[in-house]
């Protein structure tokens, strides 16, 4: 069966950096577009970024662009989201998705992806 598991969450000062892992298995990982959402307490979850297939192409919210970093190896069958300069308000649950790379869907919504990781937590102290 298909599996996301993120790892690399934890707690960090204001300004400092992590990094995200996702690794996939059960599916054909470089047929997959792969995104990273996340969702605060009392919030809806929402974008964060996406990378296609091949990872030629890359897609930000507003929010994190600059500071976000989206990459993936399809060797490795893992999606990568490099975060810096980190802000309290970066602070939620992580979750990492795949849709199929040619279906024409949108890459900021979650709707359009099939599959979801179990979510990593982020924490981000002042």
């Amino acid at each position: 069966q298909v599996q996301l598991v993120e790892s690399g969450g934890g707690l960090v000062q204001a300004g400092g950096s992590l990094r995200l892992s996702c690794a996939a298995s059960g599916i054909t990982f470089s047929s997959y577009a792969m995104g990273w959402f996340r969702q605060a307490p009392g919030k809806e979850r929402e974008f964060v970024a996406a990378i296609s297939w091949s990872g030629g192409s890359v897609y930000y919210a507003e929010a994190v662009k600059g500071r976000f970093t989206i990459s993936r190896d399809n060797a490795k069958n893992t999606v990568y989201l490099q975060m810096t300069s980190l802000k309290p308000e970066d602070t939620a649950v992580y979750y990492c998705a795949a849709r199929p790379g040619y279906n024409g869907r949108s890459y900021y919504t979650g709707s359009s992806y099939d599959y979801w990781g179990q979510g990593t937590q982020v924490t981000v102290s002042s």
